[in-house]
């Protein structure tokens, strides 16, 4: 790693090329609509720069020798507008309440370490090509209110933008149009050859358009695979006029609308599972209609409309208007995996894991460089969790007695009347306990020993919901350890205390722990 220390980049590390393609050599199984016109490598062969602010994210643009200049931008730490400014050059054109990328190309961004936070900041890309962002999170970001950034979307790509590929990211908000929020992923104003993979979309009024307005009509083609949505009013997405591709995402809790092409808009929309939604497929708030293309998908507790003006649902039993043909090689795994592949996959801070193609999962490889190099030879993440104080490394002693099975338990809230916090110690895997949301505190009580280790077991076919955790020493409130990626044997230095709490810090799903075990 070398340091730079003229003005601006004083703070900015770089790699060599050589060091870093002695790095990478892990496949990730990439496709989508990225992997045409040319592909999409991003930075590939240019210089790693590693940035802990907005502003250095700035600084490394800047400094490149042109704005096609190839260049790998690591980031971590929490990105805000406190350290995001402006930084000028003739190789950037950037802003102060954004990460702008603009009038730029062949660029990575990519999470590193202990993870990337965009927190109340967006990331706006306009007039560029060939970028790449992976494994970071955004959130927040607003239209209205304070502070405001990006027209209030998450990322946000608008005129002459092409070949992006968007991958391992969160992206998320707190509310709709009227909390000050806008969408989490749109695409307008001749916007092409796009692809979202492996994220989280949450808690959102809007997850994303293609096309701003009726007359919006040269965006496209984009991809949407192995994707979270989940708690999203509308728009997964909002498609005029362009053609997208949708399989293999996990669709959780639409609660109005779901893929909506209009106006001559088309989706293949295979392998996908749908749960406790309304509407997820049609033509809405609008008789200009689009068209669809199913096959594979599993409609669970969908509630559909009757056939109205402007709103045109096709269920309840969808079946196509149109055949979509893609042209590239892909995989999609059979919709009953969905479920389990996607919450063990999706978002920053996973790895990098993919689906290997067949109901299974796979590591990402080393998140050193995050290429696409046309579908093959991937270099994305994987060698950095982002948990600290030993977390969960597998290297604690369970081949003990485990003490919670004569403990008690307690915690935060009850889901519901089939969930208990005694069922969390039971020694049965098939029983859980659930909190009422996706976070919560789960304890185990009247230990009166020392411990050095903690076993948490998922339910079943829900490993990798929970995403971010701690363990706390309920006696005296001291972290013992933390993580931000699925739990499992946890360890730490011996503490002698009574009580150890388990606290769910963000999850993908309601968390569902079969077993909360604990070692000396």
């Amino acid at each position: 790693m070398i340091n730079l220390t003229n003005n601006k980049r004083n703070k900015v590390r770089l790699l060599t090329s050589a060091v870093l393609l002695a790095l990478c050599s892990a496949p990730a199984l990439a496709s989508g609509f990225h992997t045409q016109n040319g592909g999409t490598t991003g930075g590939q062969g240019g210089q790693v720069v590693k940035a802990t602010t907005g502003t250095q994210i700035h600084e490394a643009l800047c400094s490149r020798a042109s704005s096609d200049t190839p260049i790998i931008i690591q980031v971590e730490g929490t990105i805000n507008h406190g350290n995001t400014s402006k930084v000028s050059g003739d190789s950037c054109n950037t802003a102060d309440d954004k990460i702008e990328l603009k009038d730029v190309s062949n660029v990575t961004l990519i999470g590193v370490g202990g993870g990337a936070l965009f927190d109340e900041l967006g990331i706006h890309i306009r007039s560029s090509s060939n970028i790449i962002i992976r494994n970071v999170h955004v959130r927040n970001v607003k239209k209205s209110g304070s502070p405001t950034s990006n027209g209030g979307d998450a990322i946000g790509m608008e005129k002459d933008v092409h070949n992006i590929w968007v991958d391992h990211v969160t992206l998320e908000a707190s509310g709709g149009e009227k909390d000050g929020y806008d969408a989490l992923f749109d695409m307008k104003n001749n916007t092409k050859y796009v692809t979202l993979s492996y994220s989280i979309l949450k808690n959102s009024g809007r997850g994303g358009l293609v096309g701003s307005s009726d007359s919006d009509d040269a965006n496209g083609p984009v991809t949407f695979h192995h994707n979270y949505y989940l708690n999203i009013n509308s728009r997964t997405p909002l498609l005029r006029h362009a053609t997208a591709h949708s399989y293999n995402n996990y669709y959780n809790g639409l609660i109005s609308s779901g893929m909506n092409p209009r106006i001559g808009g088309k989706i293949k929309a295979e392998n996908n599972y749908v749960k406790d939604s309304k509407d997820p497929l049609g033509t809405f708030y609008t008789n200009d209609m689009g068209y669809w293309d199913v096959s594979g998908n599993i409609w669970d507790n969908i509630t559909w409309s009757s056939d109205a003006s402007k709103s045109h649902p096709a269920g309840p039993n969808p079946t196509s208007t149109t055949s979509i043909s893609i042209p590239y090689s892909y995989t999609a795994d059979d919709a009953s995996c969905i479920p389990s592949i996607v919450l063990a996959t999706a978002g920053a801070n996973k790895g990098l894991a993919v689906s290997d193609g067949s109901c299974g999962t796979t590591s990402g490889g080393s998140d050193d460089n995050g290429s696409d190099d046309n579908g093959s030879d991937d270099t994305g993440s994987g060698s950095d969790s982002g948990s600290d104080n030993s977390g969960n490394d597998n290297s604690g002693d369970t081949s003990g007695t485990n003490l919670a099975l004569s403990a008690s338990a307690d915690g935060s809230s009850k889901a519901d009347s089939n969930t208990s916090y005694g069922k969390a110690i039971d020694g049965d895997t098939s029983t859980y306990w659930s909190p009422k949301g996706t976070t919560g505190r789960l304890s185990v009580k009247k230990l009166n020993t020392t411990i050095s280790t903690v076993k948490i077991v998922e339910l079943p076919g829900t490993e990798g919901t929970i995403t971010s955790w701690k363990v706390v020493n309920h006696d005296t409130g001291d972290t013992l350890a933390s993580g931000s990626s699925a739990p499992g044997v946890i360890s730490f230095s011996p503490v002698s205390l009574g009580k150890v709490d388990f606290e769910v810090v963000s999850a993908a799903d309601t968390p569902k722990i079969a077993e909360f075990e604990v070692y000396q």
